[in-house]
């Protein structure tokens, strides 16, 4: 046994020392870096290689949150000021361009010819007044026993593209297919009115006659005037109350015949 013990001792004995480790640093010019990397690594061991207490110890971190929400951190949105829901969305209808105030301050303007057009209102691509009002005169003439949607919408898209060229001719900034679309179908409010009263009694008379061509007037001065102030185009109203009256002519037709 003393055997072992003695070959133990003299196989793991080393006269290499930390101490020697250090002077060949200084004695033979190694780099600097290398030899201060080695004198921390062996500051580190004894370090480590101490006994420090349990009270000293810093205790351990537990997690206080819920299971499966995370923990707030200090530099998360909610406390930066940024707050994601629905409060700050805009309305449905507004992302879609629909305006009720623009709905009805056009159509007052379609309904009395003398009100003065608002021209920075009535030059908006905005559709869906015409819809409405073509949808209730094809109704009307429906409810009169007249199927003739497809004439309605046929003749308002040909309208639209012959009234689109002849302006663009005839002004200087030019104006795009959804403005004369739109003026176009909100003039149309008149001519639901006068298919409306087809509905009651028949228009095949003088009377209706008369009616429909005060309606035809009605429609054509509305839209002329609309487009004379959201163009800029004084003094060329007559010029383009005459197109505009051949067309509600074509729907006078239909809702008499």
């Amino acid at each position: 046994m003393s055997n072992f013990e003695q070959f133990h001792f003299d196989f793991y004995q080393s006269n290499y020392t930390i101490e020697d480790q250090e002077e060949g640093c200084n004695s033979y010019g190694s780099d600097k870096n290398l030899c201060e990397s080695r004198q921390s690594q062996t500051g580190k061991q004894r370090a480590s290689g101490a006994f420090v207490p349990s009270d000293m110890l810093p205790a351990p971190q537990s997690y206080t949150g819920q299971i499966l929400q995370p923990a707030c951190s200090p530099d998360s949105p909610a406390q930066l000021g940024y707050v994601d829901g629905f409060e700050e969305e805009p309305p449905l209808l507004e992302e879609l361009g629909i305006n009720f105030e623009h709905i009805w301050q056009k159509t007052l303007t379609v309904l009395n010819p003398m009100k003065p057009a608002d021209g920075s209102i009535m030059n908006e691509t905005d559709l869906t007044g015409p819809m409405v009002f073509c949808l209730a005169l094809g109704a009307t003439l429906l409810m009169a026993g007249k199927v003739h949607f497809g004439y309605v919408y046929g003749m308002s898209a040909m309208g639209c593209l012959a009234m689109h060229a002849l302006l663009n001719l005839m002004s200087v900034s030019g104006v795009s297919h959804g403005c004369v679309a739109s003026v176009l179908g909100y003039c149309l409010l008149p001519m639901v009115i006068l298919s409306s009263s087809a509905v009651v009694f028949s228009l095949q008379g003088i009377p209706g006659t008369v009616l429909a061509l005060f309606v035809i007037g009605w429609c054509s001065l509305s839209a002329s005037k609309i487009f004379t102030s959201a163009l800029a185009m004084e003094g060329q109203q007559l010029l383009i109350a005459y197109p505009c009256a051949l067309l509600y002519g074509l729907f006078a037709l239909l809702t008499v015949f």
